[in-house]
């Protein structure tokens, strides 16, 4: 075998070279996870249950507690299509809103039978106004790399729909607490990120935009031991039946800003032009 000097001196080159190839933009596949940390702007709520209550609340503040257990984190799965500047993301985001009940808000409506129009405490109205097991997003994606700042670094940009899978905490002073999983509507988002790539790994930094609309069925239900399937089923069934949900419904939006960074797992095979000629 060949193992001059010269010899060597190539091979450790097309080796390097390969491993710069594979650092690029291209068909690829990459599983990730992230942290981060959430803002969620003040939101209105209403409520109705075609009984004693049908209510708007003004001014409600959330706090997020990104880094309480359960923490803010999520998974992805994205697929880089022939070339790497444009792919696919299945996103899953578990953030937290939970509203501030110490602070003022206004009220004005219908609220265990009497008039209302004043301004109180959140926790006035509300024994629990939160999503703490998961402000969940579920969302596909569509993205875009941008042009490269060298080759391992490169700028992107996405966009995607989907919906929100809460676990749903509400309680008034009077009747039944809901606490379960449940399907609440819709959300949008899009994104912005900075990737930087090693051999099978990417480090990314990104921006979130979300806005999520939110029609939560008030079942006064507990969740099943299972969770979140067998939740969801529960819904499908009641929804199915056309019976309306017994403490009514609320409604919100939650529009949100997220930063967050995390590690991707790349998954791809070599091409032909990976191999470098010595």
């Amino acid at each position: 075998s060949d193992d001059t000097p010269a010899a060597v001196t190539s091979s450790t080159r097309t080796v390097e070279e390969t491993a710069r190839s594979l650092d690029k933009p291209r068909k690829e596949r990459v599983i990730g996870g992230y942290t981060g940390s959430p803002y969620t702007y003040d939101s209105s709520v209403t409520l109705s249950d075609g009984k004693a209550n049908d209510f708007q609340v003004d001014g409600v503040q959330w706090r997020g507690e990104p880094f309480i257990d359960p923490i803010y984190y999520g998974i992805r799965i994205q697929r880089w299509f022939e070339g790497g500047r444009t792919g696919s993301m299945l996103d899953f985001t578990h953030s937290k809103v939970i509203g501030e009940k110490d602070e003022d808000i206004s009220i004005k409506g219908l609220l265990n039978g009497e008039t209302v129009d004043a301004t109180k405490k959140l926790g006035d109205v509300f024994r629990r106004l939160e999503f703490s097991h998961g402000h969940n997003m579920l969302t596909l994606n569509g993205l875009f790399r941008l042009a490269d700042i060298n080759p391992r670094l490169s700028p992107y940009i996405g966009i995607g729909a989907g919906v929100n899978l809460p676990h749903s905490e509400m309680r008034l002073h009077t009747g039944k607490r809901t606490y379960e999983y449940q399907y609440a509507g819709p959300v949008v988002q899009g994104l912005i990120g900075i990737e930087f790539r090693v051999p099978r790994l990417s480090y990314f930094l990104e921006y979130k935009f979300s806005f999520a609309f939110y029609d939560v069925p008030l079942s006064n239900l507990d969740g099943t031991e299972i969770g979140l399937f067998a939740d969801l089923y529960r819904q499908a069934v009641n929804w199915w039946s056309g019976e309306p949900p017994p403490g009514g419904d609320l409604q919100t939006q939650l529009i949100s800003h997220q930063i967050i960074g995390g590690l991707g797992f790349r998954i791809a095979r070599p091409s032909p032009a990976d191999a470098v000629a010595p």
